[in-house]
């Protein structure tokens, strides 16, 4: 029994590394992922790291061609819009349930969230994961904290798609949206508020588009192409 929980430990935190390897780019999309290489570096077996690949696999994260090999999966733009869309209705719809006494506690603590993001020196990670907590934060307000496990798990390409961006427009362009939007809820003005959050969360598309023109390898496409196995694997 301690074998397999063992086993049941290592799998997910190599699954847990590779995922958030994936989603900060590190490993960027199109990546060849060698099974051998990343059990090295993770300092395991081959097994959890073919297991986590499989998992990731399923995620849409990474994508197992037979006969040639496993690669980060290209940011989908459809997965992108189907993210997309999840997150911003249940964003909005906790808006309307904000309630007349906001929390005290979990006011101060968006408060200090913003001051932070505004931080000088603060790095791209550092950012998203404020902005992340921001989020949250603000469904928490509204009593609905709990659904952002939901809205988290299903928006892998979309963070991709995030950070790209990241790499592009400055952070400070987010924070100031995020002022926005939290100003508009502490004035109670929640027209005002659905109105920020909306620009803010569709920006994202904007940035896939742009990216998009200088960096097409970046992306899925529509023909479905696989790599190839020549000398080296290449996508077509």
């Amino acid at each position: 029994m301690a074998g397999s929980n063992q086993r049941r430990t290592s799998r997910r935190t190599v699954y847990e590394a590779l995922r958030r390897k994936v989603l900060t780019l590190e490993l960027p999309p199109g990546t060849a992922l060698s099974e051998n290489e990343l059990a090295a570096s993770l300092k395991v077996s081959r097994t959890p790291v073919r297991e986590s690949l499989i998992l990731l696999s399923e995620e849409g994260l990474v994508q197992i061609f037979p006969q040639v090999g496993s690669f980060v999966s290209r940011v989908d733009p459809a997965r992108v819009a189907d993210a997309q869309f999840l997150r911003e209705a249940v964003e909005m719809a906790s808006l309307e349930d904000l309630p007349a006494e906001l929390d005290s506690q979990l006011v101060d603590a968006l408060r200090r969230n913003l001051r932070e993001q505004q931080r000088p020196g603060l790095d791209l990670e550092g950012f998203f994961e404020l902005d992340e907590a921001f989020h949250q934060g603000l469904l928490r307000l509204s009593g609905h904290g709990s659904a952002w496990t939901t809205v988290a798990s299903a928006k892998g390409h979309l963070d991709r798609a995030r950070r790209l961006g990241l790499h592009e427009t400055p952070a400070t362009d987010f924070a100031a949206q995020h002022v926005q939007i939290l100003d508009a809820v502490l004035a109670g003005d929640v027209a005002l508020a659905r109105t920020a959050m909306r620009t803010h969360l569709r920006a994202v598309f904007n940035d896939v588009e742009r990216i998009r023109e200088h960096s097409p390898e970046l992306f899925a496409t529509d023909s479905g192409s696989a790599p190839v196995r020549r000398n080296v694997v290449v996508w077509e």
